[in-house]
Formats: structure tokens, C-alpha cells, sequence
């Protein structure tokens, strides 16, 4: 049976590669993944337990976005046998790279190895060779830790560990990931007995005689180095003090507020230790500590969330459809805990603008192909060229926040074509922009217009309607393509042989009996009995007289869309 479960990660470039990537979940991100990766291949990499078949990328709007493999020769949906699939799938090669990036900064020499103890599967144990010991990294419950070993286990967050081996070590060091773009960032964790465990990054961390070493071990092993308080004796009570027990309930909840990313706890619990009194001098000087770097942290994170929402009124102001979706995404990421009445208005106006701006884009796109239809190609290439720009950015920018657009955009297909065949491109070639834009000002009357005369230094000038004799504002589109080397001989030959080749609305539609250069009746494209015999014309080399005429007459017959 097949498995359908979605997959998440895929390796650059070949089967054997050790070069993870993790695809965006939501379509808006998969867009600029897809332009970040479009000249790479993505494969179900051997070292992810994958079949090394090649992969690619779905979007999708109503449901994540996930990596597909290319359907069997037969066009049967491909059968893999892939066992690990989500965003995590790849987190061993990850560590690999993280960890091997660190200790060659360090000037340390160090081997990697995916080992798999009785058969357990690829990506459970991470081993990474030192000099002088080694460390077994468990990325999940495969293999179980060997503490009397003189290995090293550093352990996933889903492997357990006991609070005697807690005692008995003083410390155990764990391992996370977390999702950054098409990334995964290694963290460091150091966990003792009756203590949080703390968090980071690689930077922070160093290798010693010991083995892995974080600051907190630094400050654990302090600890049980100091020597130990006086024992109880009978007839002497031990008691911590209110005062200290307060302080440290406070100490937990600054964490907590830390952990929820929550500036107003953090702010609150502050001022409860500024009003506490009577804590020993010991854990006064804790407290201190803690009060100044939470203080610290929820300024920055205020200032962050303010920045957050500047930006999403900017983007709304400025009327960027796509940018504005994706700091609508940002912003409530940011602000999901404590969210102010600002922040919430700020969301709100973001979201309903986004909700009125897409129909208005729509509406542009499709006013835009109305206009369009009334350009006579032949006559002002350039003024189609800007059109047709113009209407694949708003195209491009509808996709962008998830819009689907497929009949305008198969017109717009059409125009492009249309443009390519005017202005003799090869099929597929990028649409280019006006000519006057690509040619500076100083070099417009260089050279003699073909059109309307216009000697070297002169202007051109309108040669026809009311304002016939007048000087253009910019120069007739032959006289750019002449000073653009578009009208060079070899070009002109190009333009011969392309007027040899039948377009399909070249012919008369065996299907729907329109005539030459009159649509089809069909959503955005000719019927195929009719492209297919246009190609037949083409390869059997048969004149086409009527071409030229289409296009030189009244323009309906190739500018205009009926019904549309």
C-alpha cells in the first residue's frame, strides 16, 4: 500500500547527499523557497531512509505544503518506503553539519558516523568521534544510553532519564531543534537534579577533558565542589525562611514568564522582587541578577513587538498585498501571548485590508486584459510589452498570497507568446520591458527613424489622428529596435522564417468553425485539433499568406478576445 503521509524534508542535489532542507509549511513561504532553490534538484535522500528517488515541491493553500515524489513510468503515483517523513526527518544530518561547522572553528578533529545497533533505523545515533572520548547523541528512544560506558550520551528530549543517574552524574547534557526558514538550529541543554534545564547554542559550548562542556556545568560542578553546610543536629531546626521562599517561588515564575514569552509577567514579577525584603544575601544577589536581565529581555521583546506592528502598518499603507499577509503571519506569531488592544487593532485592520485588497487585484488584472485587447501589437510592441509586465506583476503578486488566477493567467500566456513572436524571441524567453526603458534618453536620435524620418538629433513625430505632425514623447518602436541591433540582417531572417510558421489561430478550427484569427470558443486556449493542424502546416512548410494580413488589417482578428 502506499504511504501518504506528507513528506517534509528532502536532501540538494543527489540521492547520497548530506545536505538537509526542510519545505515550508504555508504557500506564501513556498514561493520565495521555490525562487531561493530554482536551479537545484531535491531528492528522498539514501541517508534519510528515503528511496533516492527525485522529489518536488506542492502547494497548496488549504492544507500544508509538502514534497511529492515524480510519478512511476507508468504514471502511477511512486511507492517509498520511507519511514520518517515530518520537519524533524533529517534532524541526524543536521546535527552532523551543526556539529562538525563547531569543532572545525575550534581546530578540532572529530569522525561522524549514522550508527545502527541491532538494526535500529538510520537517524537514531548520531556518533561523533574527539580525540579523546566520544559522544553518542540519541535522537530518540532507539538505542538506549549506556551510563557506565566511557561514551558520552547526549540525549534527545524524548529519551528519559532517571533521577538517580541525575544524582549519581551531577549533570546529563540533551539536544533540540528548532525550525529556523528551511533550517534546523542545534541547541545545547544541560539538566541536574532539582535544576531547569538550561539551553545553548553550540557557540556557547566547549570541548574539555571531560567532554562536552556548557556554562552551566561549569557553575553545577562549583556547586557541588563547595563544602557542604553544617549537618543538623538535634535540637536545631533548619528552615528556610518565608522570605526566601518567596524569592524563590518568584525566581520559578521570572522562568516561566521567560519560557511563554510573556514581557508583562516577566514585568510583574519584577516588581515583586523589587518590593521583597529580608531574602539572605545569597539568593538577594540571585535575585538582583535575574531582574536585571528580565528587565533587559522584556524591553527588547516590547520594542520588537512595536517594530512588528510599524511594519505591518507600513505595508498596509503602502498597499503590498503579499507583504502585508506575510507580516499578518509575523505579528501574531510575535504578540500571541499578551496581545495589547493595539497590537489586536493593528491585526484587524491588516486582515480586513488583505480581505478587500485580493477581489481589487483581481478586478486590476482583469481590467488590465481588457485593455490590452484594444493594443494593436504590430503597430505599438511597446505599449504591449508595458502591458503585458504590468500584468504578470499583479499575476505574480496574486499567487503570492495564495489567489489562484488560471484563466487570466492562461491569457496572459497568450499575450507573452504573442509579444515573443513580435519581437522575433525564442519560445520561453523573459518578456522584455519597454524598448525606450532599456536605451537611454541620449541614445533615442542617434540614428534615423525608419517610420517617420526623423533625421540624427530629431524627434519623432505622430503620423496619424489629431495630433498628427506633433513630436512624440518617446521615439517610434523601429527606430528603438534599429538602435537596439534588432533590425540587423540576421534578425530580419529570423523575422522571414518566423513568418513561415503557422500559430493555431492561423487556420480555421476544425472544432468550433471559427475563422482565422477569431478565438475559439474555449476558456484561455485553442482547441488541440486546431493547434494540431496549424503544426502540420508548419512542418509540411506551407506558405501563409494570410498571416500578415491578420495582423495588418483592422487588428480584431489577433487583438481582440471575444466574449471576454
Amino acid at each position: 500500500m502506499r504511504d501518504k503521509r506528507q513528506i517534509q524534508t528532502a536532501v540538494l542535489s543527489s540521492a547520497d547527499s548530506e545536505e538537509p532542507l526542510v519545505l515550508p509549511l504555508e504557500a506564501i513561504e513556498l514561493d520565495a523557497f521555490r525562487s531561493l532553490y530554482e536551479n537545484d534538484s531535491f531528492w528522498c535522500g539514501l541517508l534519510l531512509g528515503g528511496c533516492g528517488g527525485q522529489l518536488t515541491t506542492k502547494l497548496y493553500t488549504d492544507r500544508v505544503c509538502h514534497f511529492a515524489h515524480h510519478p512511476g513510468p507508468d504514471g502511477q503515483p511512486h511507492v517509498c518506503g520511507r519511514r520518517a517523513r515530518s520537519v524533524n526527518s533529517a534532524d541526524h544530518l543536521y546535527v552532523k553539519s551543526a556539529a562538525a561547522d563547531w569543532l572545525r572553528n575550534r581546530g578540532t578533529q572529530a569522525d561522524f558516523d549514522f550508527a545502527r545497533p541491532d538494526g535500529t533505523p538510520l537517524g537514531s545515533v548520531v556518533d561523533i568521534q574527539l580525540a579523546h572520548k566520544k559522544l553518542r547523541v540519541h535522537m530518540d528512544q532507539g538505542v538506549a544510553p549506556e551510563w557506565d560506558s566511557p561514551d558520552e550520551p547526549v540525549l534527545g528530549l524524548s529519551v528519559p532519564v532517571d533521577q538517580d543517574t541525575l544524582i549519581k552524574r551531577w549533570y546529563v547534557h540533551r539536544i533540540r531543534l528548532d525550525s529556523e526558514g528551511t533550517s534546523r538550529r542545534v541547541r545545547i541543554g544541560t539538566e541536574a537534579f532539582a535544576r531547569p534545564t538550561e539551553w545553548f547554542s553550540l557557540e556557547e559550548c566547549e570541548v574539555t577533558e571531560r567532554g562536552l562542556s556548557t556554562p552551566a556545568v561549569e557553575r553545577i560542578i562549583q556547586a557541588h565542589s563547595t563544602p557542604e553546610p553544617a549537618r543538623w543536629t538535634p535540637g536545631m531546626k533548619q528552615k528556610s525562611s518565608p522570605q526566601d521562599e518567596r524569592g524563590q517561588e518568584l525566581m520559578r515564575r521570572l522562568l516561566y514568564a521567560r519560557r511563554t514569552e510573556s514581557p508583562n509577567l516577566a514585568a510583574s514579577v519584577c516588581r515583586e522582587i523589587t518590593e521583597l525584603s529580608g531574602a539572605s544575601p545569597h539568593l538577594q544577589k540571585r535575585l538582583d541578577a535575574a531582574q536585571h536581565s528580565a528587565l533587559l529581555w522584556a524591553e527588547k521583546e516590547v520594542e520588537s513587538r512595536r517594530t512588528q506592528v510599524s511594519l505591518l502598518d507600513q505595508a498596509v499603507a503602502a498597499q503590498k498585498i503579499s507583504q502585508v499577509k506575510d507580516l499578518i503571519a509575523q505579528t501574531k506569531r510575535v504578540t500571541k501571548v499578551d496581545r495589547t488592544g493595539e497590537e489586536e487593532t493593528a491585526i484587524r485592520a491588516a486582515v480586513d485590508y488583505l480581505s478587500a485588497a485580493i477581489p481589487a487585484a483581481v478586478d486590476r488584472l482583469n481590467a488590465l486584459l481588457q485593455e490590452v485587447s484594444h493594443v494593436r501589437p504590430d503597430d505599438d510592441p511597446e505599449l504591449l510589452a508595458r502591458k503585458v509586465q504590468q500584468m504578470s506583476r499583479e499575476a505574480d503578486e496574486l499567487v503570492r498570497v495564495g489567489k489562484d488566477v488560471p484563466h487570466q493567467r492562461a491569457e496572459l500566456t497568450l499575450w507573452e507568446e504573442r509579444l515573443r513572436s513580435i519581437l522575433v524571441l525564442p519560445p520561453g524567453a523573459p518578456v522584455p520591458g519597454p524598448l525606450h526603458h532599456l536605451l537611454g534618453q541620449g541614445y533615442w536620435t542617434t540614428k534615423m527613424c525608419p517610420l517617420c524620418a526623423a533625421d540624427h538629433g530629431q524627434q519623432c513625430v505622430i503620423l496619424d489622428g489629431p495630433r498628427t505632425g506633433q513630436l512624440r514623447g518617446t521615439p517610434h518602436a523601429d527606430r528603438l529596435r534599429l538602435l537596439s541591433g534588432k533590425t540587423d540582417e540576421s534578425q530580419t531572417e529570423k523575422k522571414k522564417e518566423a513568418r513561415t510558421v503557422w500559430q493555431a489561430y492561423d487556420v480555421t478550427c476544425p472544432a468550433c468553425h471559427q475563422q482565422p484569427g477569431a478565438w475559439c470558443r474555449t476558456p484561455g486556449r485553442p482547441h488541440a485539433l486546431r493547434s494540431k493542424l496549424a503544426a502540420d502546416f508548419t512542418q509540411q512548410k506551407k506558405p501563409n499568406p494570410e498571416r500578415n494580413n491578420h495582423q495588418r488589417g483592422t487588428g480584431q482578428a489577433v487583438s481582440s478576445v471575444p466574449g471576454r
